[in-house]
C-alpha cells in the first residue's frame, strides 16, 4: 500500500483543517489505517485509527471529540477532520496502514507509512 498524506497547513487556534490520505497499490481495502503525529523533539504518537470497513474508530484522549476519522473505500481515501485546533496539535501528521483490518494503537503494527503533512496551529 502506498500512502500520500495532504491537507496540512497553518491555522489559528480554534480553527479547523481536514487531512487526507490517498491509498494506492492494493486492490482490496482490507487494511486498517491510523494517523500518528510527531511534534518537534517528541516521539511519534498515536492520534486515531479506523477499521477497514470504516465502522469502528478510536482516538487518543487528547483529540477525542475534536477530531473525526472517516474513510471512503470506493475512493481509497481516509480523512481526518480536525476541529477546535490547539497549539499543542502542531506536528507532522502521518497516515499509516496495517496488514490487519483493525490494528492496535501501537506504531509497530503499521507497515506502510505516508510521507507526513505539517500542521501548525498558532495561538
Amino acid at each position: 500500500v502506498q500512502l500520500q498524506a495532504s491537507g496540512g497547513g497553518s491555522v489559528q487556534a480554534g480553527g479547523s483543517l481536514r487531512l487526507s490520505c490517498a491509498a494506492s497499490g492494493r486492490s482490496r481495502s482490507d487494511y486498517g489505517v491510523g494517523w500518528f503525529r510527531q511534534a518537534p523533539g517528541k516521539e511519534r504518537e498515536f492520534v486515531a485509527r479506523i477499521s477497514w470497513s470504516g465502522v469502528t474508530t478510536s482516538y487518543a484522549g487528547s483529540v477525542k471529540d475534536r477530531f473525526t476519522l472517516s474513510r471512503d473505500n470506493a475512493k481509497n481515501t481516509i480523512s481526518l477532520q480536525m476541529n477546535s485546533l490547539k497549539p499543542e496539535d502542531t506536528a507532522i501528521y502521518y497516515c499509516a496502514a496495517a496488514n490487519t483490518g483493525w490494528p492496535s494503537m501501537e506504531r509497530g503494527e503499521y507497515v506502510y507509512w505516508g510521507q507526513g503533512t505539517l500542521v501548525t496551529v498558532s495561538s
